[in-house]
């Protein structure tokens, strides 16, 4: 840390950090800073896909946020798992590849204003980065960082699930990625040959690591941005200041300054430097710089149903773990061939459908599981079954991020307000509706699927929102807490180009950058914005 200026300083080592970091860099002429609080991926358990379970909730990957009690969870509180190490959720996440529809995209470019971010606009960017198992086409990219392959196991009661999906009206898909995602199939995963693939891996270690220009801060967490304001009241933001430990270091950037976070660090950071609701500011004793309401406001997220059904006459994850024996195969499976439980996405089958046919869109999505357990974390259960968990892609529901105090190494207080408006509450209902409808088909008769969870009794509206309350869970997607948004906006925090109104020097460039969440998974869409941005800043630069 002994020369602390640089062209840019990247704050955040996760999703779009690492990328950012490896096309800034790219120019030997700019000099960059990589900043992550958390340690190196060097942990073990990162690489391998079945790690997760050791990673969520271990103080070594994970952030530990926990959630606010929350209303429409019947005052639950949810465990609220955001990456700490280098890769960010890309080293704890489920490694599902999910771009979300073409219409998400659609919606972004109408709301802002700005067509870049049309579907057809966006595509090449996700095509840039990616490596597809398959090659490239129309859709796909190959030879990039980004890698994509499909899974390397089945189960039969997925394909018997599957089937039953299809006799229920869902048809059937072999890629999720294409613009529209209805139907059911496996999920696409980042993995190389069965190991997880995530950014540090994909951008920083074969890249960053070899170049002069480029210097990378671990375990140093970021107390604030340092703003100037000029005689004429303009802000500009010209460095970070810098907690790695021992003492606090300032580092200076000459260029911006790239907020990449995440949509719970991101506002943290910004409220904490003065930027954000100017009352929630002054009642923490902090000056305000620029009055943000969107600041931590509009937070999205993916909450998930989990329906258990106990079955017959097939394997699954809580019969075939349950012995010395069957773990000791699942070990040497993955030791020889890399395949097996230890290869596992946390879910490996997916269906997007529509809650009831007034949706003109897919507007659920399943993440389907050979297993079952009361909670995550929690041991499964002695008794076959599987797990068909759905999410509302579209919630209408929206939170907050608001910092409790002053002090940076306080986690904030995360609201998401899940299910309360009526809108989100009904296609909750209708979603477990769905569920029982594919479980009555024929094609998973033979294994004689009985719902254990929620329970078949449960049949009304009200009864079966109330339930969704009592059993639901994040599915780890929180988005749009420094939304982008037009000119005149006063809930937008960005432009459509990701800078921060009203202070130069500064943009955010992860998923709280989202005006609206994207149907389905949040992690590659958010590699896409990356990708853009590093587009607009190098060509600012004039690289």
């Amino acid at each position: 840390m002994s020369d602390t200026t640089f062209d840019y300083i990247i704050v955040g080592a996760g999703t779009a950090g690492a990328l950012m970091a490896n096309r800034l860099s790219a120019d030997r002429n700019r000099r960059v800073l990589l900043i992550e609080a958390g340690r190196k991926d060097d942990y073990h358990w990162i690489h391998i896909p079945v790690g997760y379970l050791y990673c969520i909730g271990n103080p070594r990957t994970d952030w530990l946020y926990t959630t606010e009690p929350d209303a429409g969870l019947n005052g639950r509180t949810l465990r609220y798992p955001r990456g700490k190490t280098l890769g960010g959720c890309s080293s704890i996440n489920g490694m599902i590849y999910m771009r979300g529809q073409s219409r998400d995209y659609d919606q972004w470019a109408a709301f802002t204003g700005d067509d870049t971010w049309r579907w057809e606009n966006v595509l090449p960017a996700f095509k840039q980065h990616e490596d597809y198992y398959l090659g490239a086409d129309e859709l796909h990219g190959a030879g990039g960082e980004w890698r994509v392959e499909k899974q390397r196991l089945r189960w039969d009661i997925l394909d018997a699930f599957a089937q039953a999906a299809q006799q229920a009206g869902v048809p059937h898909s072999s890629d999720f990625n294409r613009g529209s995602n209805e139907g059911v199939g496996y999920f696409q995963v980042n993995q190389k040959n069965g190991w997880r693939w995530n950014t540090a891996k994909a951008f920083l270690r074969p890249t960053c690591y070899g170049r002069p220009n480029f210097e990378l801060w671990t375990s140093a967490q970021v107390s604030r941005l340092l703003l100037d304001t000029a005689p004429d009241g303009r802000h500009r933001c010209n460095g970070v200041q810098v907690w790695d430990g021992h003492e606090m270091v300032v580092a200076h950037a000459t260029r911006e300054v790239i907020l990449c976070a995440g949509s719970i660090g991101s506002p943290q950071i910004l409220q904490l430097s003065g930027i954000g609701p100017a009352e929630l500011l002054r009642r923490h004793s902090i000056d305000v710089v620029l009055d943000a309401p969107g600041v931590g406001a509009n937070l999205q997220d993916h909450l998930q149903i989990r329906a258990v059904f106990k079955i017959k006459d097939a394997p699954t994850l809580n019969v075939l773990a349950a012995s010395s024996f069957g773990k000791a195969r699942i070990g040497l499976e993955y030791l020889f061939r890399r395949s097996g439980p230890m290869s596992m996405a946390p879910s490996q089958l997916g269906a997007f459908t529509r809650s009831s046919p007034e949706h003109a869109w897919p507007n659920l999505e399943y993440h389907v599981q050979p297993l079952s357990l009361d909670a995550f974390g929690e041991p499964l259960h002695s008794f076959p079954a599987f797990t068909a968990s759905v999410c509302n892609l579209n919630p209408t529901s929206r939170g907050t991020v608001h910092i409790k105090s002053h002090r940076f190494t306080e986690a904030p207080a995360i609201a998401p307000c899940y299910l309360s408006t009526e809108e989100d509450r009904k296609v909750a209902a209708d979603s477990l509706r769905v569920t029982r409808r594919i479980a009555a088909q024929p094609a998973l008769a033979k294994y004689s699927p009985e719902e254990w969870k929620p329970g078949s009794q449960y049949q009304s509206d009200d009864e079966l929102a109330r339930l969704a309350g009592d059993i639901a869970t994040t599915i780890f997607h929180p988005v749009g807490t420094t939304r982008m948004g037009p000119e005149g906006d006063r809930g937008a925090v960005l432009d459509s180009r990701l800078r921060v109104r009203g202070i130069a020097g500064l943009r955010v460039v992860d998923a709280g950058a989202m005006p609206t969440i994207t149907s389905g998974n949040t992690n590659s869409p958010t590699l896409m914005m990356a990708e853009k941005a590093a587009g607009w800043i190098r060509e600012s630069a004039g690289a």
